[in-house]
């Protein structure tokens, strides 16, 4: 089975995180975080710092490591890598993605998440908690 290594952000801003929709390809319309797929050379959080740039025009900085979730798709395996960010300013620009939004514990399960990615929300919640 083809393997697939990419990285996201957990872009936060209070007790608010960022997600995505998809606008294009097999899991169109589905929610998940941003980021993408590592290039030759990169490190992950190059790869992260690259990807936000491209796919919302946003300067970042990442605060830490969350975790690493390996899921099978039925046409490949991922693994993603997940950091928890801040943006630099306010302003970011949806360039690949449907739509955006600010959720929070309470709208969390509101959006239909990635596999891989609703993984990640327990861990988000339990972090947002010792904000």
């Amino acid at each position: 089975m083809k393997q697939i290594e990419v990285v996201a952000a957990i872009i936060r801003k209070g007790k608010l995180f960022f997600a995505t929709q998809r606008g294009y390809g097999e899991f169109e319309g589905w929610w998940e975080f941003p980021g993408g797929k590592m290039e030759a050379g990169e490190t992950r959080e190059e790869a992260l710092i690259r990807e936000i740039r491209e796919e919302l025009s946003a300067e970042i900085v990442i605060e830490k490591y969350l975790t690493t979730v390996e899921w099978d798709y039925p046409k490949f395996h991922l693994i993603l890598h997940c950091f928890i960010c801040r943006t630099v300013s306010e302003a970011m620009h949806l360039n690949e993605h449907e739509a955006a939004r600010w959720l929070d514990e309470k709208s969390a399960g509101s959006v239909r998440w990635l596999p891989a990615d609703e993984q990640i929300i327990p861990l988000i919640l339990r972090d947002l908690e010792q904000c």
